[in-house]
């Protein structure tokens, strides 16, 4: 398994649910995708480790510390043009004039 990649593991996880949910294999087969999948997901969770250290070593100040920063996306914001109340003058105000 250390030869895959975690895509390819994830995607390969992702399956494995998907069988065990469909609720219809013998249940020696879902014992073996069970075991499969916990596998896979003790796999993936020292990838995620491993590249949670990495990163933390990559943020080390001059000291050797930590110092966690939040992550934040900058999300591009869409100028939406507010709607202006018109007046109830008894017409119809869903015409666009």
């Amino acid at each position: 398994m250390s030869d895959m990649s975690f895509e390819k593991a994830l995607a390969e996880l992702e399956k494995t649910v998907e069988k065990l949910e469909d609720g219809r294999l013998p249940l020696d087969e879902s014992l073996a995708f069970f075991e499969k999948g916990i596998k896979l997901a003790k796999y993936l969770r020292a990838e995620l480790e491993k590249a949670e250290k990495k990163i933390e070593i990559l943020l080390q100040d001059d000291k050797g510390e930590v110092k966690p920063k939040a992550f934040e996306l900058k999300e591009k914001k869409e100028a939406v043009p507010e709607k202006t109340e018109k007046p109830d003058t008894g017409e119809n105000n869903d015409l666009p004039f």
